[in-house]
């Protein structure tokens, strides 16, 4: 019986080659999983077709929307080796990337008795020579030869990449934009809310996760705002020129961050923005990290107003019920509460240290 691998399929260009090859080279029995993401443009039943074309024994969908696509894809994807019975499972990331890191890391702290197969990491093709391929062998694809973009999407936005972006000094042309295509004129204002840190509105509508993420990407969007155009560093060291789009994404971590400027206290606000960067790594010490967001997150609720116009998302608002902004110690109005005799003392105090360094070592430093 031949060795039976699940492939992480993405109905794109390398996966569905990736299927073909396998078979060809490995002699291997290929299931495809596709994982719907939240794709803004996947059609599942061609995409299902495509990997029988391609010469899958079987294509599976799952639905599983998340912003979290590559973890969430190597959960089904060892669930379907199980399922199957699969000694292997695949994907479709080159050797150059991050997503090899995040399927690759993920499948061996749940499945470490998987074997991992890479076959665009070895096979040696050029994109175009993968295309060729395709048409070779009868394998239906969208990309050609003219339109050499990579793009990856999911609830949370998109990724696009390759083509004359390779060039960090090119501009992204306006075709590849989707999500962020400018068609509202006239400004807005959008209200969001929040409880214990999660948007639970818009407007003072209570809506789910889901269809926040839905709604800002096409509200916020029409306005042609939510782009990103960045160098970035990846894990292998190399730096690679990204362009993302993900209007609802920028949108939300702005008013959450303008929320938490409220509702934080000083020092727990420091902290958590210095754990931030390291919370998307997922190992035993994001368990703890959990358990310090969920704490940081216990007052974080009310609402937050985003001023939207051609090219612009900015904060006009914020309130809550459980605000550390006090007016009386804030205004400089007839009802400022603030001691200002305590500030003398303090101020000398907080400065002691730096007055003390001048006196007696920064005023004996030679001169030139």
């Amino acid at each position: 019986m031949a060795k039976r691998v699940v492939l992480a399929y993405s109905g794109g260009l390398d996966t569905s080659v990736a299927v073909r090859w396998m078979i060809e080279e490995l002699g291997v029995e290929v299931i495809c999983l596709a994982v719907d993401v939240g794709q803004a443009s996947d059609d599942w039943d061609v995409v299902k077709e495509r990997a029988k074309a391609a010469g899958a024994l079987e294509a599976i969908v799952v639905d599983a929307r998340s912003a979290l696509s590559r973890p969430v894809i190597v959960k089904h994807l060892v669930e379907t080796a199980r399922y199957h019975g699969a000694q292997a499972v695949a994907h479709g990331c080159t050797g150059k990337g991050n997503d090899q890191v995040r399927f690759e890391v993920g499948v061996r702290s749940l499945a470490p008795d998987l074997e991992v197969i890479a076959p665009v990491r070895g096979w040696g093709m050029t994109r175009e020579d993968s295309i060729l391929y395709a048409y070779d062998h009868d394998i239906p694809i969208v990309a050609t030869k003219e339109k050499v973009y990579s793009i990856d999407d999911n609830l949370w936005g998109r990724a696009i990449e390759c083509g004359e972006m390779e060039d960090p000094w090119a501009v992204p042309p306006q075709g590849v934009w989707l999500l962020t295509k400018p068609t509202e004129t006239e400004p807005r204002d959008v209200v969001i809310g929040f409880e214990q840190g999660t948007p639970v509105s818009i407007d003072g509508e209570p809506l789910g996760m889901l269809e926040i993420i839905e709604q800002l990407n096409e509200i916020v969007g029409s306005y042609g705002w939510g782009r990103i155009d960045m160098v970035e560093n990846r894990r292998v060291g190399i730096k690679s020129r990204e362009t993302y789009e993900c209007p609802a994404a920028l949108a939300l971590i702005l008013a959450h961050k303008d929320l938490e400027s409220i509702c934080l206290e000083r020092d727990l606000d420091r902290e958590k923005a210095r754990i931030e960067p390291r919370y998307a790594e997922f190992s035993p010490l994001k368990e703890s990290f959990d358990a310090f967001v969920d704490k940081s997150q216990e007052f974080v609720t009310g609402e937050v107003r985003l001023r939207l116009s051609p090219d612009s998302c900015t904060v006009t608002g914020r309130r809550s019920e459980h605000s550390l902004y006090d007016y009386e110690l804030a205004t400089y109005d007839a009802d400022d509460s603030f001691r200002h005799e305590d500030s003398a003392g303090f101020v000398r105090l907080w400065g002691l240290g730096l007055q003390t360094w001048s006196q007696r070592q920064a005023s004996k430093r030679p001169t030139n």
